[in-house]
This record gives structure tokens, C-alpha cells and sequence, in this order.
């Protein structure tokens, strides 16, 4: 199950003409291929004890300290490369100007936003811009010391890794028919075919246990000698020595942690790092999202299956945070009313929680963002992930102001609403109520979507497999799209009028049919669960529907969203919801694969290179990543008596600084 919700929101990905608030901090960074790289503030960290200050100084260490466990998750190939263009960057003794060296270092700063050598959403490889015979007189040129290999060795190695379109072409595959393990790039198997894997892990799967072991999650599935085993990752394992450094920071932190509740959930984290026991896991689950109470809060581990095409090993990520206690209001109202919101669901009442258990939601103001949530971050989680402890525990979701913040100081005056958005009408409407109801459907997503609905005794929460991510995200977007509709949300005083919700209705669907092409190269299909989740919403109410509730309308020779009738595209989201609850819960994989593949997946192609041209004539790019604050310990002798926090570090530099200070990792695992 996924709880991640990255941005689809005009406000948040519309390119800045404008980066400086009153008091002049500058948002942007850097900005190169389809990237921008911008700062977020971190407002409120002043103002918290010197305890939860050094608290939050060394989860950060610890979130930090992951970092190469990714690059080796997202490709065996990445960390050597890495290393070899930092060398080359740093120490070639070359002239380090004209097109190839521009091109190396725009290739270098793209691998450092994916985390490695293929796009952080679309999963493709990089084209690099420069020549191989560049490369190999850069190499040539880079001293030995500095290199991981011999030079000829790494020539060898690297020149189709970089420059072959055919070697580890995709890190994640997701097309119908190919074997989705030995087509994708990503290190999370090794000799092991698609039917191999999940034969495994379905022998490990007891149906009648209530409390299902989430197998795989944890481990590198591996075939040698013909025998499939698993290398944990843990203390002692694979990647142990980055988790000695993770553990390392969060013995430190358990020592100023806030209440002995937040002590004993870190002790649980630690516990798992050093056994891999997967049980230790759930119960550290258990206890991070029954701490309620800690102002300072952390997500820290291998949670997402989302670089897995079929679904069941995770990536490592972490961020570390403290709540916005004066915005989490709606978020504190929205939870209290868990109940009303699943009682109302559209869906069959089997399906239904009879009791929502632990909901708690809240506005987090982000202070470090490390592996698979940098540079590149959700706006908002839901965890954890397993159905059964969301079943008999509950979940926590939260919101990341800070960050929706920094997008929307950066979306001033690109034009966007203008080229795509069918009338006036419609970008009146979206610049009104667009901002709140993008942050109350993200709300209603992590806090209630995901947490809603049950599955059926004995159906397999893996039941779906690669069209697992894709349904999980769109049950959690159509859930809080129905919801946005209600009057309930005005009674309840976090919406302004009844509306307000037609902002985020016409944004959606404008985006999931055609706005978010953008992001694809033309010719490509929909592979991203996200974007499928979109795709798949909009294209199928646009069938269902018909014209009489939406219609793409064509104007001067220009396709748009046109919304007839908002309530019955209301009620269109709740109708695809009841379908998508029911596969869910019943375990309906064909369904789900009729679904997903009839809806979210291909591209009409004239209007895909349509709207390709249209968004490249506006100053705008498709993605944004971060660069996180560097925190700084103030001493008096041995006494730590405050932590500073740091803005000023750029794009290059605070990536540099990590492959010096959080290196673990050797260049190639076994």
C-alpha cells in the first residue's frame, strides 16, 4: 500500500518570476533541465527548546546518513557513478567550460535530484549531453587517487551504464506483458525473474494470519548458485554500515527525545535495525503512531514500494519534522470526524470500517528531508503501511506546510492558468479557492483516504501487485475529491462556501487528462503511479461521464477541460471510488488491470505533442527539488547551548558536502 501524495497542484509546480517574501529569503536555487531547485524555510525552530532542537539536529544526522543506501536501491551502477563524476568534477585537470562540460555538469546535478542515472519520476535513464569521447579524456585527465577503479576499468564499466540507451534503459518497468523484474534497473533483486519473486514471497504468506509480516520489504531478493535467498538489510547485513551510522544518530536522539513514549518508539527503530526481524517492525509502527503527543516527529526507513514494479521490497527515506500547532486545526477537525467521513463513504458498507481506530492528522512544518524524500519530497505521508495495524491501530497523516509553502512563493506569474484553463471563470475560481482546497484534498487524502475501507478475511494486501500502487493512490484521491464536495466540510468551517471545491474539481481533471503530459517525453506511455492514478480518475469519468458531466473542448486549435456539471462529476468520483474500494477489498486483480490499463496508461498522441509544445513556450519547469538547511551546534566549551540553522548552502555544495560526510557505502556492492 502507498501513502505518499506528490504534487499534481498548479500552484506547486508553476515556475517562479518572483522568489523573495518580505523579508527577502530567496526560494530559488538553481534551475536546470527539467528541475528547479529551490530553499524552504523552516519557520517556528527558534522558538523550541534547546532539547527538542539538539533532538531534532540528530535525527537529522540520522536521516542524512541513508543517503547512499538509495543510490544502491535505485541502481547497483549509481554510487560508482556518482563518485566518478564527482572526481571528475572536482579534480579533472581540464577546461572546465564549453558545451560537453556544461552538459557533464547538468548530467551530474540530475543524477544527484533521482538519487542516480534514471528520472526520479519517470524512471527512464538519462541522455547524457555529452560526448563518451568527453567523458573518457575527463576520466583520463581525473587523478587515480580519487577514482574507485583503475581508469580503464571504469571506462569499461561506465561507458554503457552512462551512454548504452539499451543498459538498465527503465529502474522501474511497468509495461503489461514483459517480465517486470529483469526489465527494470533497480537493485532490489538480482537473477531473479518476475514469476521467481512472487512465487517466493507468496510460499512465505500465511492467508490466515490477521496479522500479516509485510515479507520482502526489508531485503535483496538473490539467486546464486539456483537457490533464491534474501540479504537483509540491517546491522550486520547488507548496508550495515550506513545503518550503524542511522542507529549511531538515533541512540543519540532517543537521549533528548521529548517523553518516554518517543524514547521507547526510537528504541523499537533501533531494535529493528539491528535484528532486520520484520514483527519488530509492526510493533515500532505501533508505537510511532501512537505518539500523538511528541511536538518533534521522524519517519526513518525503508517504507515505500513505489521503485518496486511489483510491489513488496521499499526504499529507504526519512524526514524529520515538528507540528505547526497553529495550522493543524483542519487537519485535528478532519480526524475528529473519521467516523462520519467512512459512514459516508460511497462504497459497499462490507467494505466499511465499522470503527476508525487512532486517525490522527496534523500540519508539520519539515526541518530535513534525506533519501527517497531528497531533493525531491511528498507534501504530505500516511503511515504506516500495513492494512492490518491501519485496521486495528489506526494511522497518522500530516500535512508539510513549509514545503506547499515554498512551491507557492515560487509560483508567482508563469502563465499556467492562462495557456490551460478554459475561461476567466476558471482561473478566477482556481486563484481564490485553489491554494485551500489543494491543501484540504491532500488532508482528506493522507488523513482519510488511505486510512479508509477494509479488506475482506483472507484477501492478500498484495493481491493486486504492479497495479497495486497505482489503485491505492487513486482510492486515496477520489476519496478526499468526493469528500471536497461535501457540505459537511462547510459546516464543519473548513471551507469557506459551497463553492469552493469546483477550484480543486477543475484542477484535477485538467491535470490528470492533460496537463500532467508535460512531465512524459512524447512517445512514451503513462508509467508512474501517480500520474497513472490521475490519468486513470480523469479519463474514466471523461468515458462515464460523458459530455453531459466533462468534455475536452477544442478552441482556436487548442484542447481544455470544459466541466458541464460539477455534481455529477461528484458523484462520477464516487462511483469510480465504490469500484476501485471493491477490488481493493476483494483482492480483484483482473479488475484493477482492466482499469489501469484501459485508462491510465496510453497517451493520444497528437494530443500529447500538442500539449508539449504549448507548456514549452512558457518559462516554467516540470519539477521542483530542495535544498535542505544545514543545522549548527552552538558549544560553550563541551556544553551544546543552541543549534543554528543554516540557509545559505547552495545546490552543488550541500551535494558535495554530503558525498564527503555521509559517505558509507563502497562504490559497488557485491
Amino acid at each position: 500500500m502507498k501513502k505518499l501524495f506528490y504534487l499534481s497542484m498548479i500552484a506547486l509546480i508553476s515556475c517562479a518570476c518572483q522568489h523573495n517574501t518580505k523579508d527577502d529569503f530567496n526560494y530559488k536555487a538553481d534551475r536546470f533541465a527539467d528541475m528547479e531547485i529551490l530553499h524552504y524555510q523552516v519557520p517556528g525552530f527558534e522558538d523550541l527548546s534547546l532539547r527538542q532542537k539538539e533532538l531534532i539536529y540528530d535525527l537529522s544526522q540520522a536521516a542524512l546518513y541513508g543517503r547512499d543506501i538509495l543510490y544502491d536501491q535505485n541502481c547497483r551502477y549509481n554510487l560508482l557513478v556518482r563518485h566518478t563524476l564527482e572526481a571528475i568534477y572536482q579534480y579533472a585537470d581540464i577546461e572546465k567550460s564549453g558545451d560537453d562540460w556544461d552538459a557533464f555538469v547538468v548530467y551530474l546535478k540530475r543524477v544527484w535530484v533521482s538519487n542516480g542515472i534514471h528520472h526520479h519520476y519517470a524512471t527512464d535513464k538519462f541522455t547524457p549531453g555529452f560526448s563518451a569521447e568527453f567523458f573518457a579524456q575527463a576520466l583520463a585527465a581525473t587523478p587515480q587517487q580519487q577514482l574507485d577503479l583503475p581508469t580503464d576499468e571504469l571506462l569499461v564499466c561506465l561507458e554503457p551504464i552512462i551512454f548504452n540507451p539499451e543498459v538498465a534503459a527503465k529502474r522501474v518497468n511497468q509495461k503489461e506483458g514483459e517480465d517486470l523484474l529483469l526489465t527494470s534497473a533497480n537493485n532490489y533483486y538480482l537473477n531473479v525473474s518476475q514469476k521467481e519473486a512472487e512465487k517466493f514471497y507468496a510460499d512465505m504468506a500465511d492467508p490466515n494470519d490477521p496479522q500479516p509480516i509485510s515479507y520482502g520489504l526489508n531485503s535483496r531478493l538473490v539467486k546464486k548458485d539456483g537457490r533464491l535467498q534474501e540479504e537483509v538489510w540491517k546491522v550486520g547485513g547488507m548496508y550495515s554500515p550506513a545503518i550503524e551510522k542511522i542507529v549511531y544518530w538515533l541512540e543519540r536522539a532517543q537521549t533528548v527525545a521529548e517523553n518516554p513514549a518517543q524514547a521507547a518508539t526510537i528504541a523499537k527503530l533501533v531494535e529493528y535495525y539491528r535484528s532486520g526481524d520484520l514483527r519488530t517492525f509492526d510493533q515500532y509502527n505501533i508505537l510511532w503512531l501512537q505518539d500523538t503527543q511528541s511536538q518533534v516527529d521522524f519517519v526513518n526507513g525503508f517504507i515505500e514500494n513505489y521503485g518496486d514494479p511489483i510491489g513488496i521490497k521499499s526504499s529507504w527515506e526519512s524526514t524529520v519534522n515538528f507540528k505547526n500547532l497553529a495550522a493543524s486545526h483542519r487537519t485535528q477537525v478532519i480526524s475528529e470526524n473519521a467516523q462520519w467521513f467512512e459512514d459516508h463513504a460511497p462504497i459497499d458498507p462490507r467494505f466499511r470500517k465499522k470503527e476508525v481506530k487512532g486517525v490522527s492528522a496534523k500540519v508539520i512544518t519539515v526541518a530535513m528531508l534525506g533519501g527517497d524524500c531528497y531533493p525531491t519530497t511528498p507534501i504530505g505521508i500516511n503511515l504506516p503501511n500495513a492494512d492490518w495495524i491501519r485496521r486495528d491501530y489506526g494511522s497518522k497523516s500530516v500535512t508539510i506546510e513549509n514545503i506547499t509553502d515554498a512551491y507557492s512563493k515560487a509560483a508567482i506569474g508563469s502563465g499556467y492558468n492562462e495557456e490551460f484553463m478554459w475561461s476567466k471563470k476558471e482561473i478566477a475560481l482556481y486563484n481564490k479557492y485553489g491554494s485551500i482546497t489543494d491543501n484540504l484534498h491532500t488532508d482528506l487524502h493522507e488523513c482519510l483516504g488511505h486510512a479508509s475501507g477494509q479488506l475482506l478475511p483472507g484477501v492478500d494486501p498484495n493481491a493486486m501487485k504492479s497495479y497495486q500502487s497505482t489503485m491505492e493512490e487513486a482510492r486515496a484521491d477520489l476519496f478526499g475529491l468526493y469528500f471536497l464536495g461535501d457540505k459537511k466540510l462547510v459546516e464543519l468551517g473548513i471551507l469557506p462556501n459551497d463553492e469552493a471545491y469546483k477550484a480543486e474539481y477543475y484542477e484535477y481533471m485538467m491535470n490528470g487528462a492533460l496537463t500532467q503530459l508535460r512531465r512524459i517525453e512524447l512517445g512514451n506511455q503513462i508509467e508512474e503511479a501517480h500520474m497513472r492514478n490521475r490519468a486513470l480518475v480523469a479519463n474514466w469519468v471523461l468515458t462515464y461521464g460523458g459530455p453531459k458531466v466533462a468534455e475536452l473542448r477544442k478552441r482556436d486549435g487548442k484542447t481544455y477541460m470544459y466541466i458541464h456539471d460539477y455534481k455529477a462529476l461528484r458523484e462520477c468520483f464516487g462511483q469510480l471510488l465504490a469500484e476501485i474500494q471493491r477490488c481493493k477489498s476483494e483482492g480483484d486483480y483482473q479488475a484493477a488491470q482492466l482499469l489501469v490499463e484501459t485508462y491510465a496508461v496510453n497517451i493520444d498522441q497528437e494530443l500529447h505533442k500538442e500539449i508539449l509544445e504549448r507548456y514549452s513556450k512558457l518559462d516554467m519547469t516540470a519539477y521542483k527539488g530542495f535544498v535542505n538547511p544545514v543545522f549548527k551546534p552552538v558549544y560553550e566549551g563541551q556544553k551544546l547551548v543552541d543549534v543554528k540553522i543554516d540557509y545559505n548552502e547552495g545546490y552543488i555544495e550541500q551535494h558535495l558536502r554530503y558525498s564527503k560526510q555521509y559517505a558509507t557505502l563502497p562504490a559497488l556492492q557485491e
